[in-house]
């Protein structure tokens, strides 16, 4: 596989695990992901399905929260629209148990405040799936957008987290990331130090290749890379931000690519899902 300016692979290890509530460790690199430090303000993270290490393991994404729940007992789940959740427990009553993958916190939350996510089963049978590109990049990160495709609501939101990146790259400077690109979609792994064998702060989001709009470099600066999603659930759009130390027109190509396997080997058996840009 590629990587964009790094030939070097890591070790991938996971923390031992905890025994106790207060030793629970839990991957706070989610924070970083899409909320850069900052207050929740564009829900982006809920355009892809969640996965970090709790506990010494990694887990995926079960639901996702509807409603604002604030809580009254301190048992209970603070949860915003949007928020990825991780259940552990379904219980009779009608209340689950488990994590905000968001916020890192653990507790109870009704049942009916969240929903099941659903994962594409047929794509995962696509026969080129063994082929995947890596790249390692600086995830700079994400803001919706108005509209599904375009050059120039490309080049809006990167100027746009350019400009918030400015403000805030002494205290908070951008993660490392890996983007793992094959007919199954796009994969993103965030980790500050992402040589050390401790890959227990590591979170990744997965984004289903069909929900993949649009994507592209800037057309000043080819070290600028970036791609837009569909929300799976709502009529809402969102873009992604990278920067490289190299050109990232390898990385459009390989997303490129990435579109003609998946169409060759799938969509012609199946429905024809939404139009797919690219630039």
């Amino acid at each position: 596989s590629r990587t964009g300016g790094v030939q070097r692979e890591a070790t991938a290890c996971l923390s031992e695990d905890s025994t106790s509530e207060e030793d629970l460790h839990f991957s706070k690199k989610f924070l970083n992901v899409f909320m850069n430090g900052r207050s929740r303000s564009s829900s982006a993270e809920s355009f892809g399905l969640c996965s970090c290490v709790i506990n010494g393991e990694k887990k995926d994404q079960t639901h996702r929260a509807v409603y604002r729940f604030v809580p009254r007992h301190d048992d209970e789940l603070e949860l915003e629209v949007d928020d990825p959740l991780f259940v552990e427990v379904q219980g009779e009553d009608y209340w689950y148990e488990g994590y905000n993958m968001r916020t890192c916190a653990r507790g109870i939350f009704p049942a009916y405040y969240a929903i099941e996510v659903t994962k594409d089963t047929e794509s995962c049978e696509v026969r080129s799936s063994e082929w995947m590109d890596t790249y390692r990049l600086k995830f700079l990160g994400s803001v919706q957008v108005p509209y599904h495709k375009g050059n120039d609501i490309l080049c809006a939101a990167m100027q746009k987290i350019a400009i918030n990146r400015k403000m805030t790259v002494k205290y908070n400077p951008p993660s490392s990331c890996i983007l793992e690109i094959s007919v199954k979609g796009i994969k993103l792994a965030v980790q500050e130090d992402y040589y050390t064998c401790d890959r227990s702060n590591e979170c990744s989001h997965f984004f289903q290749l069909k929900n993949v709009s649009f994507c592209g470099y800037h057309p000043k600066n080819s070290k600028y890379f970036g791609f837009i999603t569909k929300h799976p659930a709502d009529q809402r759009f969102a873009c992604h931000v990278f920067v490289s130390e190299n050109s990232t027109k390898p990385l459009a190509e390989s997303v490129g690519k990435a579109f003609q396997l998946y169409y060759k080997e799938f969509v012609e058996f199946s429905c024809p899902t939404e139009d797919i840009y690219l630039e």
